[in-house]
């Protein structure tokens, strides 16, 4: 008799997993395609920002192309010609199109 309860408890802890399962699976499979990438993109981004420096070649997110000319924590100010500066948040700069040699 006692057989019988324990194995219909058993079986019912089993039907909440086998409940459970297909969530647990599609959570990984977003983790997987979705999240994980998105916060290796967030990561690469934010290690690009903070290395920015005087003399790299950048494009910001709107297009524009310049050169850095000033530099603080969160203000980027970019030659765009000869006579032109433009001042920037450090979060407006997309990608660094030439790095500047190291500074000495």
């Amino acid at each position: 008799m006692w057989y019988i309860a324990e194995e219909a408890a058993s079986q019912g802890t089993g039907s909440y997993l086998m409940t459970f399962l297909p969530f647990i699976l599609m959570f990984a499979v977003l983790y997987f395609l979705l999240i994980r990438p998105q916060q290796k993109r967030s990561k690469t981004r934010t290690s690009m920002l903070s290395q920015l420096k005087k003399g790299d070649k950048v494009t910001t997110i709107g297009g524009m192309h310049g050169t850095i000319v000033e530099i603080t924590n969160d203000i980027i100010v970019l030659r765009v010609n000869d006579a032109t500066k433009l001042t920037f948040d450090r979060s407006a700069i997309n990608a660094v199109v030439q790095s500047s040699p190291a500074s000495e």
